[in-house]
């Protein structure tokens, strides 16, 4: 693609908060975590086909993503929508980690790489907690990671972490483990709010942990904030942000909660008369990024705000910015293999998931089977479309003439039906047109999500956004 750098950033002043767009565009859309999204995957794709994408893989010869999902929490979090397991017994995540091994061992055989260790650039472990795992746990499933994959230097290589969990021994051992990024989870520091949700977590345990990642040598350290929480008001969030900020980490994100209790059972303890009310909830929003941008933090995008000088904000700056399965990352050509229960890989043109549950799992890989549960094999279109809605979700804007020219297509012609639609979110002011390049302006931004959706053949074809958060 060209670059657009002096399109994506308009010197026009105007505010990133805008309340009358954010109320009329309070619509449920998906967040392009993936395009096509999860919700299109189907259970006629199966192993096979997710061997056949290995293969190719194999033949791509580039660098590859890790992801491992370690479901185990020692408590329940009212809000989580993660699939966890809600366990004190170290035994079950000791087996599970065997596991891992399994799995690695036949995706890597399937690859035809049992002999030759893969090149990694990007290494990343969800949950679920993973460091409810113990140090002998860790350091076990880094063995059997190296064992088939050479990490390379200069790597992005991250981990989640729950601050309650965690002793400067921990960060220590993850230091040297190769992990140069952390991942905190806060959400609320306030202690109605985090009784409200069954999560009790000190200022002082979270500093702890980012002073400890500063000593330890990570490269960077990111904080989660949710907003819309039971109890929260505009006051208290207020104070959470202000502390948040005098701790320096590189990067925050700032979720919007989105309550489906119908979906996460979990979420049904949170009683509904305790949620803030939308207005609210937009003055929080309006009150964080107001924080955030007198404290020098950059909007990245969608729900995340860095540092100016972080690879985040550099990565966009330059066109390199990318989003996957974790959010925002600035490994663009990776493809990313997924480990564990529930997980997602991306490989070329395939998405394929693993079996959701430990039952499932296990039986898979005792069976000498990949647990491949459902996936898709993306068409040209789909493909033409994921990467015009990763332009838009990461840079702000797309240049139509020469992506028409990588693609071989007429653009406003390709996308007659879109037109219509982008015509009247040119008309609100969602989106502007500087010659060829559709542009997202400063105060559209927020609602990036909403002009993602005009470009979403699937979503267009069955109509299905009571089932996605709102795009605020």
């Amino acid at each position: 693609m060209s670059s657009l750098e002096n399109l994506q950033t308009p010197n026009s002043g105007e505010p990133l908060f805008q309340p009358d767009l954010l109320k009329r565009f309070d619509v449920n859309g998906p967040r392009y975590t993936s395009y096509p999204t999860a919700d299109r995957f189907h259970d006629q794709f199966d192993e096979s086909d997710y061997v056949a994408a290995l293969r190719r893989c194999a033949h791509a010869q580039k660098p590859l993503s890790l992801y491992f999902h370690l479901p185990f929490c020692p408590n329940i979090c009212y809000y989580c929508g993660c699939n966890k397991i809600i366990t004190k017994d170290h035994g079950r995540s000791a087996k599970y980690i065997k596991y891992l091994a399994k799995e690695m061992a036949l995706v890597v055989g399937s690859m035809g790489h049992q002999s030759k260790k893969i090149p990694v650039s990007q290494l990343h472990w969800g949950g679920g907690t993973p460091t409810f795992l113990s140090h002998e746990e860790m350091t076990e499933l880094m063995g059997y990671i190296r064992q088939h994959f050479d990490l390379q230097a200069g790597g992005e290589y991250s981990i989640e972490i729950d601050p309650r969990r965690v002793t400067e021994s921990d960060i220590q051992l993850l230091a040297q483990l190769g992990f140069n990024r952390i991942s905190l989870g806060v959400q609320d520091f306030n202690l109605e709010v985090q009784q409200a949700v069954h999560r009790v977590q000190t200022m002082e345990e979270t500093k702890a942990v980012l002073d400890w990642a500063k000593k330890y040598g990570f490269n960077s350290s990111s904080v989660d904030l949710i907003y819309g929480l039971p109890k929260q008001t505009p006051e208290t969030f207020k104070e959470t942000v202000q502390s948040v900020i005098e701790m320096s980490p590189d990067r925050l994100s700032v979720y919007s909660y989105a309550h489906l209790p119908t979906i996460f059972k979990p979420q049904r303890r949170i009683l509904e008369a305790d949620l803030p009310l939308a207005s609210d909830k937009l003055s929080i929003l309006a009150n964080t990024i107001d924080q955030l941008d007198a404290a020098g933090f950059i909007f990245i995008g969608m729900d995340h705000f860095s540092k100016p000088h972080n690879e985040l904000a550099v990565a966009q700056k330059e066109g390199r910015l990318h989003r996957n399965f974790q959010g925002y990352s600035t490994q663009a050509e990776c493809d990313l293999l997924a480990f564990g229960i529930s997980s997602i890989g991306k490989i070329d043109d395939t998405y394929a998931q693993n079996v959701k549950t430990l039952d499932e799992y296990y039986a898979a890989l005792d069976a000498h089977h990949l647990p491949t549960f459902r996936g898709l094999r993306l068409t040209h279109d789909d493909v033409l479309r994921r990467e015009l809605i990763g332009e838009l979700m990461c840079q702000f804007a797309l240049d139509t003439a020469q992506f028409s020219r990588d693609h071989q297509i007429d653009f406003r012609t390709y996308f007659s039906k879109e037109m219509t639609e982008l015509a009247d979110l040119e008309a609100a002011g969602l989106l502007e047109w500087q010659g060829d390049a559709l542009v997202i302006p400063i105060k559209g931004r927020l609602l990036v999500r909403r002009v993602a959706m005009t470009f979403d053949r699937h979503l267009r074809d069955a109509r299905t956004e009571a089932r996605y958060s709102k795009v605020v």
